[in-house]
This record gives structure tokens, sequence and C-alpha cells, in this order.
């Protein structure tokens, strides 16, 4: 952002917000210390998998809702028996027109494990300095949770009628195998989640060295995470005596040529508009091969650039990488079993079958077993960037930060908004909250969010929801 646009930024910020400009000047304006109360209560429950519970979490959240007005008939608890502390938390405000559909806005609440031991801070207090907020579940995912929750008081408060009905929805099992929240409600409460779109996490904005922003984001699509298995057996022998028939030496064999090989480059709506996007705002060669590659997916010079990137190349194609591998049994034995883990990171739309035949083929050796784990995915394709997502987003983006151009995002993981996509909910990762290019600790050590950011995609989520709410 120049230093003209940063201008007219605070001058649109503060049309939009009375007061903004000389609350900013001297701390957090009266809603945003109420905004903060109820992100610092949620990221100061513990809600990782082995002692915490998203149950004590929603039912905080819940607290909060009922005492904006919020009736218990539109506030749901639903816990599966099986796991008493992976509950959930479903909250409806309910529109005025029955025919239009509803909004679903989708957090997770669960956090990755946190050992106080190796944190600079606690990870379940919520610490503020210097201009960032630390904690387990700062970024991840409980400052958009948070940001929800706070949406809906502040509709209550204001007595906001929406249209169509808003529905918020916060989830436990994001971070973990096994129970999940989403999968669960999307599966089993279809009814009561069940919207014309979602908002969701996987995709914030981009902040430059010098701290202003550059790009906002849309997440449309992700990859999906699936573990495949090699296995070769062997009766083995004694090592005295090695033949050519070694397991080792096949399941080797399988992995080189799976490593050498590159999956075909592959655009849908979302990565073409990402690298259209992203053109100008990189270097001149990176620039240029991203036009190439809009203009001609099969150019393999322009693709060859592009892949010197590890986040352009996984966005480009399916990947395929050996993680782990055990063989042997004895260090004097000729090894009765090899075994490696392939892990794959799945292009939307493409199937999970059609990516273990591929590396059936690469492995070229009948010996070697290519098994896709239980831990199989959902592969659905990207939702369509209509004018009905988009023309909302860049009205309430300029208004925020003027001129900062919007970017369409696959993202090359995967979040819980694979189960909606892929039961008809089209999922849409974005979270206003704008970050440098460094490590914000999510997943990791001494996780933290910038307190402007945040703040600033509280202002913007709020707006932004409300413009879907009301549109016909």
């Amino acid at each position: 952002m120049g230093l003209g646009r940063k201008a007219l930024a605070g001058a649109a910020m503060a049309v939009l917000l009375p007061g903004l400009a000389g609350a900013q000047a001297t701390g957090p304006r009266a809603d945003q210390l109420a905004f903060r109360a109820t992100y610092k209560e949620l990221v100061e429950i513990n809600t990782t998998l082995s002692v915490g519970s998203c149950t004590a979490a929603a039912e905080a959240m819940a607290k909060r809702l009922k005492a904006a007005g919020f009736p218990d008939s539109d506030l749901h608890i639903i816990v599966d028996p099986g796991h008493p502390r992976e509950g959930n938390l479903v909250a409806i405000l309910p529109g005025s027109d029955p025919k239009a559909k509803a909004i679903l806005l989708l957090a997770h609440i669960d956090v990755v494990e946190a050992n106080r031991a190796d944190w600079v801070r606690d990870p379940f207090t919520l610490v503020e300095e210097d201009g960032w907020f630390y904690g387990r579940g700062a970024t991840d995912d409980k400052a958009q949770a948070a940001i929800w929750v706070d949406t809906l008081i502040r509709f209550r408060q204001e007595g906001f009628k929406p249209r169509r009905t808003v529905k918020m929805a916060l989830t436990c099992g994001e971070e973990s195998e096994g129970y999940n929240g989403a999968q669960d409600l999307v599966t089993n409460y279809r009814a009561l989640i069940d919207a014309g779109f979602a908002l969701n996490e996987g995709a914030g904005g981009l902040l430059g060295d010098d701290g202003r922003p550059v790009s906002l984001s849309i997440q449309s699509g992700e990859k999906v995470y699936q573990d495949f298995t090699l296995t070769t057996t062997n009766p083995g022998g004694h090592s005295s005596r090695p033949v050519p028939d070694n397991a080792i030496i096949h399941l080797a064999g399988a992995l080189v040529r799976i490593g050498a090989y590159d999956f075909p480059v592959q655009l849908n709506e979302t990565t073409r508009a990402y690298f259209t996007a992203m053109a100008p705002l990189v270097d001149a060669e990176s620039g240029a091969a991203m036009r190439a590659l809009v203009a001609n997916p099969t150019d393999a010079a322009a693709a060859a650039v592009l892949s010197r990137n590890a986040t352009w190349n996984s966005m480009l194609r399916t990947t395929c990488v050996a993680t782990q591998a055990s063989a042997g049994h004895a260090p004097n034995a000729l090894p009765q079993r090899a075994e490696a883990n392939v892990n794959c990171r799945i292009f939307p739309g493409q199937s999970t079958e059609s990516v273990q035949a591929r590396l059936t083929e690469l492995a070229a050796d009948p010996k070697v077993i290519v098994t896709a784990d239980e831990t199989t995915r959902l592969t659905p394709p990207p939702p369509p960037l209509s004018d009905a997502i988009m023309t909302p987003l860049r009205a309430q983006a300029e208004r925020i930060w003027p001129g900062v151009p919007i970017v369409p995002f696959q993202s090359t993981g995967a979040t819980d908004g694979k189960y909606l996509n892929s039961y008809g909910i089209p999922t849409y990762g974005l979270t206003g909250i704008f970050a440098d290019s460094g490590n914000s600790g999510a997943h990791g050590l001494n996780e933290r969010v910038r307190v402007k950011s945040l703040y600033d995609a509280r202002d913007f989520l709020f707006g932004l929801v409300k413009a879907y709410a009301s549109a016909k």
C-alpha cells in the first residue's frame, strides 16, 4: 500500500467505523475490548486432544451468545457419545427470507499440542506483547472462531435482521485423526448446518517487508491429503548368502522411480486466477512464466521456472513424496519385509484411485504392492468464484484496504472445507488476517498474530458477512 493509499485507508475506516481514528491512537475501541475478552477466553481454554476439552470451549461460547440474546432453541451443543470432550457448537441467527439459502461460518476450536516447557510464554494464557497476541490457537483457528462468535453477538446487539439465515459451526477434530466434528455435522446433522456456502480458514493477507498489505487471498479449493503404503515381502534368509530377490532393493527401486516423477501440470479456475493476479507482484522471470503458463498449460519451460518454488510447484500438480520407511528384522538376515509411506497431496477433482494406479505403474515391480491407507480423503472440485462471492468481497476489502488486489488461492494442504465441499456446500477460505512471510508459529512454538491484523480482520469479516446476509 502506498503512502497516499495509507491515508485513504485511514479515511475509509473512519467513515466505516465512526471514531476509529481517535480510538486507535489511544488504544483499542470499546467494541474491540469486548471481542478481546471473547478471544482471550477461547484461547485460554485448553482444547488439545490429549488433555483439553472442545466441549468446554463450545459451552463457553454458547454462554456468551445466550447472554447476547440468543435463545436456547438457536444454540446447539453437539457431542458424540464416544468423544465427550470433542463437542461442537452450532448457533443460528434466523433470516427473514425462508427461501434464501443460509450462510455458514465455520471454524475449528481444537488446537495442536503445546508443551509449556518449550514455549517462551504459557501457551494457554493470551499474552499481548509488542503488537502481537501470543497463545496456542492465537491464529489457528481460534482467531476466526472468536471473530464468528463476536460477529453474531454484534448482529444481535445492533438488531440486525439478515435476509439470509446466518449459521455458525465451531467444530473439533481438525488437528487430529479420529473424530472430526465438521464431518459429523455434514453427515449426521446436515439440515442443521446446511447452507448455500460457507466461510472457513485457509487464506489471509500478505504483508510486505514494510508492513503494508500486498494482497488479500481467498481460498477456493484445496489439495487433499492421502497416504499410500508400499509393501514388499520376501522369505528372507541368511545374509551370508545374498540373492538378487531382496525386499529392500525392490522397495528402493520403486521409491526412486516415484521420486523422479512429476505429475502433469493442471490448472483450474482458482489457480489460473492466482497466477494471473500474482504475475505483476513477483519478479520478472516468475511473472513471465505465470502469464505463459496461464496462456498455455503445456508450456514446459514456464512450468520448470515456477516449479523451483515449492509452493507453486505444489499448486500446479498432484505431488507424492516418500516420508517414512522401515525394513528388515536383523542385521545378519535378508529382509523379509520392506515398507514405506508415500504421502500425496492430490489436485482437486483427481481421484485417489487414479493416483494409486499411477504409483503402481511407477513402482514398475509386481512385488511392490501399493495400497491406499484408511485415511482416504474425499477429492472435491474447487467451489466457483462467482460474482455472488467476489463482488461483496471486493467492495468490503476496498473499504478496509484500498487498492490491495484480491488473489484466489488453492491450498496445498487441507482443511475441514473438504467435507463441506464434498457434500455440496461450497466452502471458501477467507480470514482477512494479514501476516508477513515469516513464521506465525501455527502448529509450532510461540504461535502469534498481529494485534492490528486481528482487529482489522474482525471489522472486515463483520462487514462482509453482513453484506452476504443482506444480498438478494
